[in-house]
């Protein structure tokens, strides 16, 4: 039997859209481990939801290696795997969830949202439907054109995440959702990763509330790697009685970094972010 070292692992990607001649990806190599969570950062356009297009097969990549699960992501191959160890079923290679579904024609019709569901198996994975469900709220009698935006993504995570995957590419998808659904859904992806052989990775411009949930933080701006961060080793929280204040970021010699004043990854991201644009204050 084949042991699969990684979740996903990539070597020396460069990618260029189409007609394009400055490459959206360079020179990328990363390595995620399985039962892990990992948060991507970056501007806009810095080429977050770019990587996990490709990881997700996309786009078609022609310089470097992918592989997620240890299959090539454009494979036909690598869309399901026999389950042979999980109770759920078949197994989803990856999957990947942005925000461009809620704008799809059919979301926004005189459909049932148990109707939905039903149409990609939920009698099959009922368990973990009326979980996931459960967790974001979701009522099977409301109507998807009665729906607002953050309803409508709710349902759109339930359909998403009904059958089980190895690989979740998460693109900015919980930024219609409010604090208390967000919180709930992001326990249940950690208690996926600790529970079974999966792994997350999550590109966000939200950082509230992530504290304490990744494994491993990438920073990419250009295209490029700048930063990696193993969270155990090289992040730690100060915390302080004062309130209301953003924190306070130390980069300490090597990779290590301290973050004080806020249990929040949010003073992180700003100061990578505002070292990408070169602003001072």
């Amino acid at each position: 039997m084949t042991v699969i070292s990684y979740a996903v692992e990539i070597e020396d990607l460069t990618y260029t859209f189409p007609g394009k001649k400055e490459a959206a990806l360079k020179d990328v190599t990363m390595q995620i481990p399985w039962n892990t969570r990992t948060l991507v950062i970056g501007s806009n356009g810095a080429g977050k939801s770019t990587l996990l297009k490709l990881l997700s097969g996309k786009h078609l990549c022609l310089n470097g290696k992918i592989q997620v699960n240890g299959l090539d992501p454009f494979s036909p191959l690598s869309m399901h795997l026999p389950n042979n160890d999980e109770a759920d079923g078949d197994v989803q290679v990856s999957t990947y969830l942005g925000t461009e579904w809620c704008h799809m024609n059919i979301i926004n019709r005189d459909i049932g949202v148990l109707e939905l569901l039903e149409s990609i198996g939920l009698k099959h994975f009922q368990k973990r439907g009326d979980l996931l469900c459960d967790i974001l709220e979701i009522d099977l009698e409301w109507r998807m054109h009665q729906l607002s935006d953050g309803q409508k993504r709710r349902v759109q995570l339930v359909m998403g995440l009904l059958k089980p995957w190895r690989v979740l590419l998460l693109d900015e998808v919980t930024v219609d959702l409010d604090v208390i659904a967000r919180s709930r859904l992001l326990d249940f992806l950690k208690m996926e990763t600790e529970t079974r052989k999966c792994s997350v990775v999550y590109a966000t411009h939200i950082f509230d509330g992530l504290a304490q949930w990744p494994d491993n933080i990438y920073h990419i701006k250009d295209g490029r790697l700048l930063d990696k961060l193993d969270y155990k080793k090289d992040v730690e929280f100060t915390i302080s009685n004062e309130k209301y204040t953003n924190g306070d970021v130390t980069f300490n010699k090597g990779s290590h970094i301290s973050i004080s004043k806020v249990n929040s990854l949010h003073p992180l991201a700003l100061a990578w972010l505002k070292r990408d644009n070169n602003i001072n204050e």
